[in-house]
């Protein structure tokens, strides 16, 4: 990789990051009800991440997890973005290899579905890891696990991705 190549990188990586950091703390549409939280557009920072390198989704998961502890999110919502870090590697390692997913509407919109779907199994796996280690009442957990951060997660993911997408889509053309 050459010097203006490495540049670029580090420069994407960097914005990605920052806004990945910001976007938990300062966004005024967010709905919280622990475990599941749906903070609007948290994803399309990781997602464009995605879009671009394995290495950089890795970073930007990373510091979106900062990002949600340092907006005071619960335990266990932060553990749930630091949970992204699965279906992030997994979607940019598959990207990697198969990149033309992106220009194709259907091929993405069921590569958008299964990430969906490995994204809300990583956060039910996450919450479940939490309650089972804190000793909380898991009472009425089922709908708190599958309704809530399960279903929701595949719809909040999806729309994060389509609107990530687009906004990658623009940005690749102005290259």
């Amino acid at each position: 990789m050459d010097i203006r190549k490495k540049t670029q990188f580090m420069t994407m990586t960097a914005l990605l990051t920052a806004i990945a950091i910001l976007i938990p703390i300062i966004m005024p549409f967010k709905i919280v009800i622990p475990p599941a939280s749906y903070t609007l557009g948290s994803h399309i920072p990781i997602f464009i991440a995605m879009f671009l390198s394995p290495l950089m989704a890795a970073f930007v998961i990373i510091a979106s997890s900062l990002g949600f502890l340092m907006a005071g999110y619960p335990p266990v919502i932060v553990l749930r973005a630091f949970s992204h870090i699965v279906f992030g590697t997994l979607g940019a390692l598959y990207l990697k290899k198969f990149p033309e997913i992106l220009d194709k509407p259907k091929a993405s919109w069921i590569f958008n579905f299964v990430l969906g779907v490995v994204h809300a199994i990583a956060e039910v796996i996450a919450c479940i890891i939490f309650y089972a280690t804190s000793g909380t009442n898991v009472e009425n957990m089922f709908y708190v696990l599958f309704v809530l951060v399960g279903f929701g997660t595949i719809v909040h993911s999806m729309v994060d991705y389509t609107l990530a997408l687009a906004v990658y889509k623009v940005l690749r053309k102005r290259r």
